[in-house]
């Protein structure tokens, strides 16, 4: 471990800051973090102080603003997740020539470029390096004298209760760079991670946790939540219970669609829409609803005490569904802070 004065770290694109309570946890001192996104400063803030939230488009910063964060650091350290909806499976079917996120990842080039910090990281999905945004990125980072090591990651290697797969860069002025290896053996199941939560219906919230609730389910969806197994389909239905789009060829390949959850497997990946039923395999293994709030965010590795909202406001099921889907999640950035750490000590020694 190493004193906070000798180095910092700079979050670009940091939501609720999964990524941040990682590198923390690791022993990285994270000073802010960037996002446009106003409703993740209190998250943000209140659970990864003294870090301070900047409201700011990434596409505004300039050197200076970046420079006057890192202060005198010995070392400077600087990490995004440019939005990574443009580069996802999901949304393959969709035009992406005008997106307007494409650019993102252009600028925190540009910002590697101008500030000239002594180690990059970026995670993303899989999908990213299809993409010559992408390409560019990585060519750019090689020609102003960077090692870069880059890898797609299995999340339950690093202590993520759940079937994600991540893309995963590491880049260093100072010398050759990796991920440590990985910290698990056997990952960690749906049971190890929710299993104490107090039961809820659908529709309900825990009175000693307003983050644990769940979606309210109409009288169809109860139906067919009622005649779904862990791990099954809907092909699991009597044929009255099936959604219009299934009875369609174009429908039959949508499986993993209103679907459980399995106990003793990692859950599936946790998107921004993880609370509903029929968006994935979001049913609890044995409980008749959705997944909760905060079953999602303990899937994504968050604390059990992490907070969203300011606890007088009603937590949205869609602003902290998006937080919570969105983020990287705080196991894997450990395992990155982590990997950082080692490699800064290894130079601040010599």
């Amino acid at each position: 471990m190493f004193s906070d004065s000798s180095h910092a770290v700079v979050d670009l694109f940091c939501g609720a800051g999964g990524l941040t309570h990682g590198l923390k946890k690791a022993g990285l001192n994270v000073v802010a973090g960037f996002d446009i996104e106003e409703k993740c400063s209190y998250a943000y803030e209140t659970n990864n102080k003294p870090a301070r939230f900047v409201a700011e488009d990434v596409s505004n910063l300039t050197k200076s603003d970046v420079d006057e964060l890192y202060g005198n650091s010995k070392f400077r350290v600087l990490a995004g997740c440019a939005p990574c909806q443009p580069f996802s499976t999901y949304t393959q079917a969709k035009d992406k020539e005008n997106c307007t996120k494409w650019p993102l990842l252009y600028e925190f080039s540009r910002l590697i470029r101008e500030t000239a910090p002594h180690v990059v990281t970026m995670e993303n999905v899989p999908d990213v390096v299809k993409h010559k945004v992408y390409d560019d990125f990585v060519e750019q980072l090689k020609q102003i004298g960077y090692k870069v090591w880059a890898n797609k990651v299995k999340c339950q290697s690093y202590g993520v209760p759940q079937q994600r797969v991540r893309h995963v860069l590491l880049a260093s002025k100072l010398g050759d760079i990796k991920l440590i290896e990985p910290t698990e053996k056997s990952p960690r199941t749906v049971e190890d991670t929710i299993a104490d939560l107090m039961p809820i219906q659908d529709g309900q919230v825990d009175v000693n946790d307003p983050l644990h609730k769940a979606s309210k389910l109409s009288e169809i969806n109860k139906q067919r939540i009622l005649h779904s197994v862990p791990g099954g389909t809907w092909r699991d239905w009597p044929e009255e219970l099936l959604a219009t789009c299934h009875r369609k060829a174009s429908g039959k390949g949508y499986s993993s669609v209103y679907g459980r959850m399995v106990w003793d497997e990692p859950s599936p990946t946790i998107t921004t829409l993880c609370y509903g039923f029929g968006n994935g395999r979001f049913g609890h293994p044995e409980q008749d609803r959705g997944l909760s709030l905060r079953e999602a965010a303990l899937l994504q590795s968050f604390p059990k005490d992490y907070e969203f909202v300011n606890p007088s406001e009603v937590p949205s099921m869609k602003h902290v569904g998006r937080m919570i889907g969105n983020a990287v999640p705080v196991k894997l950035g450990e395992a990155i802070g982590q990997s950082i750490q080692e490699h800064l000590l290894n130079y601040e020694r010599s």
